[in-house]
């Protein structure tokens, strides 16, 4: 939910030289349908489905790389523990509350779940709803990463630190 996985991922995985999959990426590669439309013309449960099963075929690979999940996705089907369980490092990217209603409200026309929000305010509220409904999910993670106003660099530098514990 905007707390800036993805480019972190793609940047680490640059970095130490892993492969980076994006999960909504594989599914709109894999589908020929973008998210958005996904969501539009298919619903969310079906989406939820096709989302579990693309995660369930990336963790059963042998390949090594590193993926970034949409917000939702760990707390659908069994998918945290499915992540937990067939993952050596899992990461929770812990980013305020103000922040993510910040960028998702400037970003609100490529995510479905926010596009009819209206005002910062109204998408604060929703943030803070969806997170406290997310938390018990987010922490069930090997690692949690407070980003607060931390730069990509200072942020990675943390995560590849654990990664070679």
């Amino acid at each position: 939910m905007a707390s800036g996985k993805s480019s972190l991922a793609k940047y680490i995985g640059n970095l130490i030289g892993l492969k980076y999959i994006d999960l909504d990426d594989f599914i709109v590669n894999k589908h020929g349908m973008s998210i958005s439309d996904m969501f539009n013309f298919k619903g969310e449960i079906e989406f939820r489905k096709i989302e579990h099963t693309s995660l369930k075929e990336l963790l059963n690979s042998k390949e090594k790389f590193i993926i970034s999940l949409g917000g939702g996705t760990p707390c659908y089907s069994n998918n945290m523990k499915l992540i937990v369980e067939n993952s050596k490092k899992v990461f929770f990217i812990n980013t305020p509350n103000n922040i993510l209603a910040k960028r998702l409200f400037y970003e609100k026309k490529k995510r479905p779940l926010v596009s009819s929000i209206d005002s910062i305010k109204d998408m604060l509220e929703y943030v803070s709803k969806h997170l406290f409904e997310r938390f018990p999910f987010y922490n069930q993670a090997h690692y949690k990463i407070n980003v607060n106003e931390k730069s990509v660099s200072e942020i990675s530098k943390e995560i590849i630190e654990k990664i070679n514990l």
